[in-house]
Order: C-alpha cells, then structure tokens, then sequence
C-alpha cells in the first residue's frame, strides 16, 4: 500500500512539472488576469526584526511590531527630512513592494535611485537624500505622487501621466484618474504600494490603484539607479511603519 502511494505521488508530481512547464499559448477568450501574491523573484529587504541591511539616526528609527518604525515625537523635532537607507545595493531597473501606515499629521516618502547628499539645514543630518520619491501622506493630499527629492520636485502628480523633458515644467500627456478619487483607495489603515522603475519610466500603485506614471527623458538629471529608503519630514510630531519590503531586480 505504501509503494502504491508513493507511486502516485511521484506520477501526480510529474504531471503537475509537465502542466506548468507547458508553453503558453494565447487562446481568443484569455484576459489579462491578477496575480495571486507575488510574481516570482521578489525577495524581502527588511527582516521585521532588526535594523540590519539598513543605516539611519536611531533617534528617528526603530524596529517594532514587525515593521520599520520613523518617529519624530515633540523632544525630537527636525529641522531637515532625514531617510533610513537600505543599504544592499543600488537599483536600477526593479519593482519595490512594501505596505506603510501613517499618523494624519505624517509625512513620508519611499526613495528610490537616490544618493545622499550635504544637508546645509542640519549638517549633522548624514542621511540626506536626494532623487525620486513616491510621496506619502497622513492627511491624502501627496500619496503616489512622484517627487524627486531636492531635485526637480514634482515630476507626476497623482492621477497624471507626465513626460519630463528639462527646462520647463512637465508635460501633462494625460490624465488617468481624478486625483480626489483615487485619494479615497488610500486607507488610515495599512497600504500596500508598488514602485516599478524600467528604464526612464516611473510607475507608483497605491493598493491596486495606478497613480502615476513618469517618462523621464530629461537625461542630463535624471538618474539611472541608486539607493532606497524611507523618509521621515519636516512638521509636527508624526509615526510612519512600513513593513513586507521586498525588491525585485530585473
């Protein structure tokens, strides 16, 4: 009985490998559909334990619950915004994954091709940044827009399509939703946020929602690949926890 059980085993093992090494071939009637998960290739940045893999100013940043903690609390007020930097490489073309949650009076933002830079506020600031950001918001009005950090500032804002094209403001090629609508998929709750970098163009999704896509072809500034991370900002006292990051390099 057990031999005849492990033979069916391996023959239902073999025929599950030769279905789902079977080409696809498109039929009339297939749609685009939804990915349950992952696609394959992503691999976690943040271990919900420690701060290890990362480089920022412990005063702002802390491991708690399973999430990467920025705080700034009434005795801890900062003058210059100031990023907690995964420092395992350098992307260049990638898909970031991450969930976030946010106090109403936050302000946040997910970094990316980025480098650090003098900050001539609060010199003591070693965890300046400047490139691209996906900005976030307690209070709704920046999630998914897309921001280069001490850089050119607002390169796409939610809801907009855009080509930057340098020395003038960025073309408007189209709008893809109304930016107060797309607003409300944004929770109080946990988000989950995509980032996809191909090339020179810029995708933010904001839980399942497209919110910009950047087509930079300003090639004198823009900036190819660079680091990651996450911001705490100027302002009032504030919590930003973000959790499940996971990078995908292509």
């Amino acid at each position: 009985m057990k031999a005849l059980i492990l033979l069916a085993a391996v023959a239902a093992t073999a025929g599950f490998q030769q279905q789902s090494t079977t080409p696809y071939v498109p039929r009339q009637s297939d749609r685009p559909e939804a990915v349950v998960g992952d696609e394959p290739g992503f691999k976690p940045i943040f271990d919900g334990k420690t701060l290890s893999g990362w480089d920022g100013d412990p005063t702002y940043w802390r491991v708690e619950d399973g999430a990467l903690v920025g705080e700034i609390t009434a005795a801890t007020v900062i003058k210059s915004n100031t990023f907690i930097i995964w420092n395992g490489g350098k992307p260049k073309d990638f898909e970031l994954k991450l969930d976030y949650r946010i106090t109403p009076e936050g302000n946040s933002g997910i970094n990316y091709r980025s480098v650090v830079v003098p900050d001539a506020v609060t010199p003591g600031n070693k965890f300046a940044m400047r490139g691209y950001q996906c900005d976030l918001d307690g209070r709704k009005r920046y999630p998914g827009n897309n921001y280069e950090e001490k850089g050119r500032l607002f390169l796409g804002v939610r809801g907009q399509m855009t080509r930057v094209v340098g020395g003038r403001p960025p073309v408007l090629v189209s709008t893809i939703g109304d930016s107060d609508e797309l607003a409300k998929a944004v929770t109080d709750d946990w988000n989950s946020v995509h980032v996809i970098a191909r090339g020179n163009v810029l995708t933010h999704i904001v839980n399942g929602r497209l919110m910009t896509v950047v087509v930079d072809d300003d090639a004198p500034n823009r900036p190819v690949d660079g680091l990651i991370g996450v911001q705490v900002h100027v302002g009032p006292p504030m919590k930003v926890e973000y959790r499940q990051l996971r990078l995908k390099g292509w």
